[in-house]
């Protein structure tokens, strides 16, 4: 059950839930992950889910990301869309006074992306795909006999 009382913008005020299960869906946009000061997000629609066990004694978080996000393809430097799904469960600390499920969920996005993004062959920019063509070489040069 989601409490309207506990949770703005998505952050979820600890000290006013009771003990059980609460369930959180929202998404995550463009103006929200393009926002993001220094992330190599352009943008993106991600469906998230958490689910947070409160207990006397503990408290577990699961996430789970769903959706596409835009980065900048490593090789045209043109935008492209990645898709994304991940999940994740986390122990929150007992003192914690509230969840930014917004932040947890963003960084669970770009944990979970590839190291390099590029578009599938044929997909990058045609002109930028032929001048990096113009540049790479296509051999290797044999090493300089040294003796």
């Amino acid at each position: 059950m989601q409490s309207l009382l506990c949770i703005m913008d998505n952050i979820i005020d600890l000290n006013k839930l009771e003990l059980g299960t609460h369930v959180y869906d929202f998404q995550l946009d463009s103006a929200y992950l393009s926002g993001i000061e220094k992330s190599e997000l352009l943008g993106g629609n991600v469906t998230v889910k958490a689910e947070l066990d409160l207990r006397p004694a503990s408290m577990l978080l699961h996430v789970w990301v769903d959706g596409t996000v835009q980065v900048t393809c490593d090789r045209c430097l043109d935008s492209m869309d990645i898709a994304m799904s991940a999940d994740d469960d986390m122990e929150i600390e007992s003192d914690a006074q509230s969840i930014d499920l917004n932040w947890l969920a963003y960084e669970l996005i770009v944990v979970n992306l590839p190291i390099v993004h590029f578009h599938n062959p044929g997909d990058c920019n045609p002109q930028m795909d032929a001048l990096l063509q113009q540049h790479l070489r296509s051999t290797l040069a044999e090493p300089e006999n040294a003796s």
